[in-house]
C-alpha cells in the first residue's frame, strides 16, 4: 500500500524556510505544521520569525514544551490534514522535531555532559527515582543496575519528555527539502528589532521568572542586557547575529546527517520538486 505523502522543509535559523513554506502551501494545496521549538510558544512571533501555521503560538512559555508533547499533538494535525486531502508541510529548524514527527523514531538527542556529571554522583536508586519521575514506563523497562543506560534514558527524557520506543520505518513517504545558511544575519536582526522584538522581550520578561526567561534562548539574555542599558544597540545586533551564525552551523551539522535532503537554491526549484513528488 502506498504511504501518504508529506513534505518537510528544514533549514537553519534565518534561512527563509517559514516564508517559503507558506509559499509552497499556497501552490500545492497544503498547510504548514511548524517544526520549531520556539515558534510553539505564545508571545514570541517576531523573535522566532513565525509565520501562520499549525503548532505556532500554542504553548505557554512559562513551562517547557517537550519534543514528546510536540510529536503527539503535531501528529494528530498531520493525520487530520491527510484525511482532508491536504498536503502537510513540516517546516522548521528544530531537526529532532521534524524527525520525530515524520519518522516516528527516536531523534538524535546529543550528550549533555553537564547533566551526566551531575547524574554520575547519584546512586543507582537515586537515578531510578529521577527517571521514574520523568517517565515511569521507561523506568520499568530499563535495567536499574546498568547505570550508563539509566543516565542515557534520563538524558533523553529530559529533552523529549519521555523515552519513546523506536519503530523501524516511517509511516509516510517524505520529500525532504533544505535551505542552507543565510548570508546576512545582521539585516535580519535589524528587521526584527524594527518589527517589535524588544516589545516581545519586555512582555515575556514581566511574565516569566528570570531563570525561565533565560532558558528561551541566548537572544533573550542579550535583549535583557540591552533593556538594562548594559550593552549598546550596535553590540546587541552584532552579538545576536554572531550567536545565530554559530547556532546555524550546529543546525547544519544535524541536517547533514540526513542524506535524503534536496538542498534547494530558490522558490522555483522547491516548487518543481514538490509538484514532481506529488504526481
Amino acid at each position: 500500500m502506498q504511504k501518504p505523502k508529506v513534505i518537510a522543509l528544514i533549514g537553519p535559523t534565518a534561512s527563509g524556510k517559514s516564508s517559503l513554506g507558506m509559499f509552497l502551501a499556497s501552490k500545492i494545496g497544503g498547510e504548514v505544521i511548524s517544526a520549531d521549538s520556539r515558534q510553539i510558544y505564545r508571545g514570541m512571533h517576531v523573535i522566532s520569525r513565525a509565520e501562520k501555521g499549525h503548532m505556532v503560538g500554542v504553548a505557554n512559555p512559562a513551562r517547557r514544551y517537550s519534543a514528546g508533547e510536540y510529536q503527539k499533538t503535531a501528529e494528530k494535525i498531520l493525520v487530520r490534514l491527510l484525511k482532508q486531502k491536504k498536503v502537510p508541510l513540516a517546516v522548521g529548524g528544530t531537526g529532532f522535531y521534524a524527525e520525530s514527527l515524520l519518522h516516528n523514531t527516536l531523534p538524535l538527542v546529543p550528550p549533555n555532559l553537564k547533566l551526566r556529571a551531575v547524574l554520575a554522583k547519584k546512586s543507582p536508586k537515586q537515578l531510578l527515582t529521577i527517571l521514574t519521575k520523568l517517565d515511569s514506563k521507561s523506568a520499568r523497562r530499563v535495567d536499574p543496575h546498568n547505570i550508563v543506560r539509566v543516565i542515557r534514558a534520563i538524558e533523553i527524557a529530559t529533552v523529549l519528555g519521555k523515552v519513546p520506543k523506536l519503530t523501524k520505518s516511517s509511516l509516510y513517504e517524505v520529500l525532504w527539502l533544505g535551505l542552507r545558511e543565510p548570508k546576512n544575519l545582521r539585516k535580519g536582526v535589524e528587521s526584527r528589532l524594527r518589527s517589535g522584538m524588544l516589545a516581545e522581550a519586555k512582555s515575556l520578561r514581566k511574565k516569566l521568572s528570570s531563570k525561565r526567561y533565560s532558558e528561551l534562548g541566548f537572544e533573550f539574555t542579550l535583549l535583557a542586557e540591552y533593556l538594562d542599558k548594559k550593552i549598546s544597540k550596535k553590540e546587541l545586533i552584532e552579538r545576536i547575529a554572531n550567536g545565530e551564525r554559530k547556532y546555524a552551523k550546529r543546525q547544519m551539522r544535524f541536517f547533514k546527517r540526513n542524506p535524503d535532503i534536496h538542498w534547494i537554491k530558490n522558490k522555483a526549484e522547491a516548487l518543481r520538486l514538490a509538484k514532481e513528488f506529488l504526481k
